[in-house]
């Protein structure tokens, strides 16, 4: 930021590319969270788990604000609940599919 304005950087504002940023560091996180939550082993790459991650979290604050989950100033503990819940699932149906990729 430069004199409170935005400096564009290529066609990427440095506000869109630090939201990229954490949407990446939040998928990694929910995306592990969401790994440990289900039984056995994941055999899916780090790249894969971000993805689904991040997938899981917009499909979380989709269903959370359809259930009319209210965003707070503090810790959002039922939207994060359910974007670990969106994950997982995610997780659990592409795991297996990505296992018969690889054997093939």
């Amino acid at each position: 930021m430069l004199h409170g304005h935005l400096q564009h950087t290529g066609h990427l504002t440095e506000g869109h590319t630090m939201s990229f940023i954490w949407a990446i560091i939040a998928g990694l996180i929910i995306g592990l969270i969401a790994r440990a939550v289900l039984p056995g082993r994941q055999n899916i790459p780090i790249w894969l788990t971000i993805l689904l991650g991040v997938i899981g979290a917009i499909i979380g604050n989709l269903i959370a604000s359809a259930l009319g989950v209210e965003d707070t100033k503090g810790i959002d503990w039922i939207r994060h609940i359910i974007q670990i819940a969106a994950a997982a699932g995610l997780i659990a149906v592409v795991a297996p599919l990505w296992a018969k990729r690889v054997r093939r």
